[in-house]
């Protein structure tokens, strides 16, 4: 794991290297996924029958085999064991309190002159969810982008996940039940996003694609933008950490791990004045590695993309944390929020020694589908408004146009469009 420092010569090199762990070679597999899309585009059901085959290894008997069936889902639910069952639940109830308080609104505004302005919220007919199931199985990743659909209003919710071998996770199962979900396809990959984009025999066209995935599901994603909407394009998962010397290395070196242990390209970085803290905690991720059972994935992660920074100063740190603008951001100091209103750029801000980022990713409430790899610099959590789009309202009254028309008719006739001027002018005279 490295362990740099801001005073040294070739820092600066170092440090651009940590800001491009984002890039994803999306070039060498846009073709692979091109081809892809055109097959579904084609074929429908049957190019999705084959890549089930080829990728997820079972034969796909006929167009039903690829349902999720509801009766599966409400079984798995009843066979949890009572505790789980509660957590999901507790999760459940979390995640849907926080996202209501999201909920924008429409208005209405009266002018003097009866004039009237506004905005109508209205959610999206059907949306298509897409769930991972590769190196493990994340039913937390349904609640997460089924429950803000249903905050939304959506009518129709269509999920689609990877069943390799023909085997879901039970808990994901149970997760849709919770969630009330009618739709679900045992699809992945970037054939489940090209489903979803251009509607097959089997699975319908939606109008917005949120969820996160390997490459090929972001690159998907990315070249079916403007047929659906997206949420956002999402890499590997991270973690950053501001800490100072009050922090415990025991506590932070597990925190580095709990991204590290997603996937080898997964990114886990602390910056910290404090070479004391640097030091421990290096160690001990020695340490907690020993004891992990996904120790040759969070290995990988840690050796190719960890990271420890030691700086001169707190306000350092945080500039330096701003630059990489992580999806999760722990702020382990003894005065917390005093950082907060220099920080910019975080997907999700994990405020003091007692806020591990798990929390976020399970049940604090806050949605943890996050952007990554520097995207927080202008990409948002997934929340209720990847549901919903905006209407604009407006009617003027005769004496609002009286008012504003001339001005409206001057600035048409400027740009050269006398059919925009003449719909004005025509109602301007006397």
């Amino acid at each position: 794991m490295l362990l740099l420092k801001t005073n040294e010569e070739n820092f600066k090199a170092q440090f651009d290297e940590l800001l491009r762990r984002g890039h994803m070679d999306m070039e060498n597999v846009s073709k692979i996924v091109l081809t892809i899309i055109a097959e579904i585009k084609e074929q429908g059901n049957g190019a999705v029958k084959a890549h089930i085959e080829k990728f997820d290894k079972w034969y796909v008997e006929n167009d039903e085999a690829l349902e999720v069936k509801t009766a599966d889902m409400k079984q798995a639910y009843d066979a949890l064991d009572v505790k789980l069952r509660e957590a999901l639940e507790l999760a459940y109830q979390r995640i849907y309190t926080y996202h209501e308080k999201m909920m924008p609104k429409s208005w209405l505004d009266f002018e003097d002159n009866g004039t009237v302005l506004g905005q109508k919220v209205t959610p999206v007919d059907r949306a298509g969810l897409y769930i991972p199931g590769g190196k493990a199985a994340y039913p937390s990743s349904l609640l997460m982008n089924a429950i803000p659909a249903l905050v939304a209003g959506v009518k129709e919710i269509v999920v689609c996940t990877p069943a390799p071998n023909n085997e879901l996770n039970p808990l994901l199962l149970a997760a849709m039940h919770l969630c009330g979900i009618k739709k679900a396809y045992k699809v992945g990959g970037a054939s489940a996003i090209a489903a979803m984009a251009y509607g097959t025999q089997s699975i319908p066209k939606v109008d917005v694609i949120t969820g996160p995935g390997n490459i090929f599901v972001a690159t998907a994603k990315k070249l079916v933008f403007g047929e659906v909407n997206i949420d956002m394009i999402a890499g590997p998962s991270e973690i950053g950490v501001l800490a100072d010397e009050s922090a415990n290395p025991h506590h932070l070196a597990i925190d580095l791990l709990s991204q590290a242990e997603h996937d080898e390209m997964a990114s886990s970085i602390l910056i910290t004045p404090s070479l004391e803290i640097a030091e421990k905690t290096k160690t001990e991720v020695y340490a907690w590695l020993e004891t992990l059972e996904r120790k040759a994935i969070a290995e990988v992660s840690i050796k190719e993309r960890g990271a420890i920074i030691v700086t001169s100063s707190m306000d350092e740190a945080v500039d330096l944390m701003n630059q990489i603008a992580p999806e999760h951001l722990e702020v382990v100091t003894s005065h917390p929020f005093d950082l907060l209103p220099k920080i910019r750029h975080a997907g999700a801000i994990f405020m003091g020694a007692y806020t591990p980022e798990p929390m976020g990713d399970y049940i604090a409430g806050p949605n943890h589908t996050l952007p990554t790899g520097g995207t927080a610099k202008f990409y948002s959590p997934l929340g209720v408004e990847n549901f919903l789009k905006r209407s604009s309202i407006i009617s003027m009254s005769k004496q609002g146009i009286e008012e504003i028309g001339e001005a409206c008719a001057l600035l048409a006739h400027t740009e050269g469009l006398g059919a925009h001027e003449a719909s004005v002018r025509v109602r301007l005279k006397k």
